[in-house]
């Protein structure tokens, strides 16, 4: 094992999307900062995405790496609509590679990243491309890190009908889960009989309609080597009836070959000390200057100017899961209980934005909020905001909390996911703890643990030792990295499939 941990890797991560070129979420984050801490570590970690119309060309030169490839051999295509290329960037300051299937029909002709009722074929599409890309390519990964269902046709086409190419043959799958509850275009929870995809038969053709009932993530889970979530507790979770999103029995069954490694931020970019978006710079060791950004904060938002008021931050996706009904359960007891202002930055579901909406137009001078997409407020909240709210029905890994901590904001959390891995429940006169826990997904819980932060808020110097222990948490991808190699070399040392 040793000796594999310390050879050289060369590593393909497969996904939808990756910053800096296309992100949409915490994906894209992850496929950026990942690949680049193993290349930090000396392996040789390349992506692979779409060429979706959307990356900058002139920021991100690309050549043509590979001319004409046929992925659909046993499609009748009289237009060449699947017809694809694949073409390279290539920083060599930074040692990035990385690759970009070209398609106009399936990608750049297209708006968005997600969202149309073709995803399916796109994303076989892309599958096919990946692996007859390298089929003719002069360099073979290891291993192929595959992530969640737009690419888990990957191990299955590759103990399928890859499975005798003499060049792909011996390359080892990882399928990395970063959310269970997306597996395909349907909704899972309600499928037909005559729908159901047990994931054993044939890919079809990428004409052939059956293709849009595929369960992308069924069959990742299947197929792969071995599989990763986004944190160690969620692997857990998803093996239980209630999170397991009707692939829990599946999941037991390869719970040997199942692994949680916690997500990771990137420390450089996100930084008190050096963060260009916040009004004053600091450190753990000046906790004054960070006073002006709360101010900052308050006066971005329209809300009193006091460096003394309670201030307690969301920035989310506005949805059910991470736990806004909770939310809008108890708003107006707290505005009623306790005294502290809100600042919610997010966008999704018009439900929850109109609440907000109308809560703070009855509460102007303590509610304020932004319901739109926005890279630098969220930096203000970490920065200027005493506390950070997540709620959270369940999370997979979570980056906010992450993100928040590095900055001094104390979250307040359900403990899920990787929620529960990154946040200690303060405990009076213990001496540890970074943030307040509550266990049970009910407004009570919820509630308690507001009045538990609001009253320690008020104990200063108590509150600014929570601060500091938060502080100091290593989150870096150099941390999470160093779990993958153990995880990967496991994969060179054996990745067979079971059964």
């Amino acid at each position: 094992m040793s000796r594999l941990f310390n050879k050289k890797m060369k590593l393909l991560f497969v996904a939808s999307e990756a910053a800096p070129f296309v992100k949409v979420g915490g994906l894209g984050e992850v496929m950026h900062s990942l690949p680049r801490a193993l290349r930090e570590a000396g392996h040789d970690a390349r992506v692979m995405v779409p060429k979706y119309d959307i990356i900058d060309t002139e920021q991100f030169p690309l050549r043509m790496e590979c001319e004409g490839l046929h992925p659909a051999l046993d499609t009748e295509d009289p237009h060449d609509t699947f017809v694809s290329n694949v073409l390279r960037y290539e920083d060599s300051k930074r040692h990035t590679i990385a690759y970009f299937v070209e398609n106009m029909e399936y990608y750049e002709k297209r708006a968005n990243v997600y969202g149309y009722s073709d995803d399916t074929i796109r994303w076989v599409l892309f599958s096919r491309c990946v692996l007859e890309f390298l089929r003719q390519s002069d360099w073979t990964p290891d291993i192929i890190i595959a992530s969640d269902w737009q690419t888990g046709f990957i191990p299955n086409l590759l103990k399928t009908e890859y499975q005798d190419s003499i060049r792909l043959k011996r390359i080892k799958t990882v399928f990395s889960i970063h959310n269970l509850q997306f597996q395909g275009m349907f909704d899972h929870h309600f499928v037909a009989e005559m729908d159901y995809d047990a994931g054993q038969a044939p890919i079809p053709s990428l004409l052939d309609p059956r293709l849009l009932k595929l369960n992308g993530m069924r069959r990742g889970i299947m197929y792969a080597d071995f599989l990763n979530t986004v944190s160690p507790t969620y692997a857990k979770e998803i093996l239980t009836e209630q999170l397991g999103e009707k692939l829990n029995d599946l999941l037991i069954e390869r719970r040997s070959r199942l692994f949680g490694i916690l997500n990771g931020i990137d420390t450089e970019e996100m930084s008190p000390e050096t963060d260009p978006n916040i009004e004053s710079r600091y450190s753990m060791s000046t906790l004054e200057k960070r006073s002006p950004n709360k101010i900052a904060l308050q006066k971005q938002f329209g809300l009193p100017l006091n460096p003394e008021k309670f201030v307690i931050g969301i920035v989310s996706r506005m949805e059910e899961q991470k736990g806004f009904n909770l939310i809008v359960e108890i708003a107006e007891s707290l505005m009623q209980n306790i005294d502290f202002q809100l600042i919610v930055v997010g966008n999704g579901s018009n439900e929850y934005r109109g609440f907000f909406q109308s809560l703070q137009e009855r509460f102007p001078d303590r509610v304020a909020g932004h319901y739109f997409f926005d890279a630098k407020l969220p930096r203000m909240i970490f920065a200027g905001a005493d506390a950070i709210l997540i709620p959270s029905r369940f999370e997979p890994s979570g980056l906010v909390q992450m993100e928040a901590m590095r900055y001094g904001a104390v979250p307040i959390v359900r403990q899920t996911g990787g929620l529960a891995d990154s946040v200690e429940d303060h405990v009076p006169g213990e001496g540890k703890g970074t943030g307040f826990v509550f266990k049970n997904y009910d407004k009570f819980a919820l509630l308690i643990a507001m009045v538990r932060s609001a009253e320690t808020f008020h104990d200063r110097k108590e509150w600014e030792r929570i601060m500091k222990r938060a502080m100091k948490k290593d989150f870096s991808w150099k941390t999470s990295a160093r779990e993958y190699l153990k995880l990967f070399s496991l994969a060179l040392a054996d990745g067979k499939q079971e059964g």
